[in-house]
């Protein structure tokens, strides 16, 4: 091992090391960065630490993450989820597990339409739980089904992760919004499959609604939909099919859905100036951390490669000779993993890079690869110790004990394996859409 490869690595456990110690992410690998580039390469530290913030701040990709952005505050500061909510729960009141389908049903389509996952899951929790003590429903399960719909938002698109993910891997913003329309529904639908097969085995767990809780009519329930989940799903199939049949870029079509989240509130009745304003106040905060984050995590990861670090890494990985698949399983776990601690930006951002040449050198498809990784960081969200999930929840819903929601969430994990096992064995689930659209 040379002094700088010596150097880098010795950078990847002091950034570690600090994260462990509560340390921002985007300073201490400024922090990072700088010291021990300055010790390998000199003051030209300086200079790439110019060149990679103003790359990302100059980024025309990145400008989707903001209209993104405001367009889910704005949804969801409406009031618009109660209603979807609302119109799902009357849609299968009379079904064993009604509420769980309900959840899933409503955390997968606001997925689409924010990509907020703490907003989801609290309003998943404010929204369903009244109901489901009434109903008798399983708290474990319960807080299984919130976590798992509410998590969704950062693998279906308009997804944030997907728009930073892409320029990282080298495939386009679009081509990932498309891939990850079949992976994110398929955990959709794995999910309302154990739901409603544990309730029909074992009722107690989530019995039908009783009568009075049910619809009285079905034009109720035909009322309930039009106004609550038709004009929503609208808004995202015309975001979403402007840019997956090539009619818009991903900055384009977040530009029209933010101005059409704007008109929907509007024609709702919702729309006010400090709504509006406390809506965009979030959208720069939030902007603003992630843009850091993602110049902080390539500076260093432009240190950490010019320093040798990634090719000692890569090196290191290819030199253990095995197979694609046993390969590819340890990236995997080791992204599950560090999704326990951190945040996916730096994973993204680190550690993928890291791993694309072993994935160039396996042969991997890309579209596929990135795929994998997305759903195991959403899977890294509902993983007890660290499970922010389980925070959201607790923060939101505080009688409901932390060990029932770890628990909740367990289940539905397994649901999340069995997808990427799926999406393993049978490629074209992400695969397959992009290349018949195209």
């Amino acid at each position: 091992m040379s002094h700088n490869e010596l150097l880098a690595m010795l950078s990847l456990a002091g950034m570690f090391g600090l994260f462990c110690f509560g340390f921002p992410i985007a300073y201490t690998m400024l922090f990072a960065g700088l010291l021990f580039g300055f010790l390998g390469i000199g003051k030209l530290v300086f200079y790439l630490l110019t060149v990679q913030f103003y790359q990302v701040m100059s980024d025309t990709v990145q400008v989707a993450i903001p209209f993104f952005l405001v367009m889910g505050y704005l949804l969801e500061g409406a009031g618009l989820m109660e209603r979807l909510f609302s119109a799902f729960q009357k849609l299968f009141a009379r079904l064993p597990g009604s509420l769980y389908m309900a959840v899933i049903s409503t955390g997968t389509i606001f997925a689409a339409a924010t990509g907020i996952v703490g907003s989801s899951v609290n309003l998943l929790c404010v929204m369903a739980e009244p109901t489901m003590r009434k109903g008798g429903y399983d708290i474990r399960m319960g807080a299984g089904s919130i976590a798992a719909s509410g998590t969704l938002g950062i693998l279906i698109p308009p997804s944030i992760m997907l728009v930073i993910l892409g320029p990282i891997v080298g495939v386009p913003v679009t081509d990932l919004f498309i891939s990850a329309v079949i992976p994110g529904l398929l955990l959709a639908f794995l999910y309302i499959g154990y739901s409603l097969i544990k309730c029909a085995i074992w009722p107690k767990y989530g019995p039908p609604l009783p009568p009075e809780l049910r619809p009285h009519s079905l034009a109720e329930v035909l009322k309930e939909l039009l106004v609550g989940a038709i004009p929503l799903l609208v808004l995202i199939f015309s975001v979403l099919g402007s840019i997956m049949f090539g009619i818009a870029s991903p900055t384009e079509a977040s530009a029209c859905g933010a101005f059409a989240a704007i008109v929907m509130v509007i024609a709702y009745g919702k729309f006010s100036l400090k709504a509006l304003a406390k809506a965009l106040y979030s959208t720069a905060k939030m902007s603003a951390m992630i843009l850091i984050m993602i110049a902080s995590c390539n500076f260093f990861g432009a240190v950490f490669s010019r320093l040798g670090g990634a090719t000692f890494i890569s090196n290191q990985l290819l030199s253990m000779h095995l197979s694609p698949m046993v390969m590819l399983a340890i990236i995997l776990i080791i992204i599950f993993f560090m999704g326990w601690a951190m945040e996916w930006i730096p994973i993204i951002l680190i550690l993928v890079p890291l791993t694309l040449p072993v994935v160039d050198a396996m042969g991997y498809d890309k579209l596929w690869y990135c795929m994998l990784v997305a759903v195991t960081l959403q899977t890294s969200w509902l993983s007890p110790p660290v499970a922010l999930s389980a925070y959201y929840i607790k923060g939101a819903l505080p009688h409901w004990k932390i060990t029932d929601i770890y628990k909740g969430m367990f289940q539905y994990i397994g649901c999340q394996v069995v997808g990427i096992l799926l999406i393993i064995l049978f490629p074209a689930i992400a695969t397959w859409l992009p290349q018949a659209l195209k």
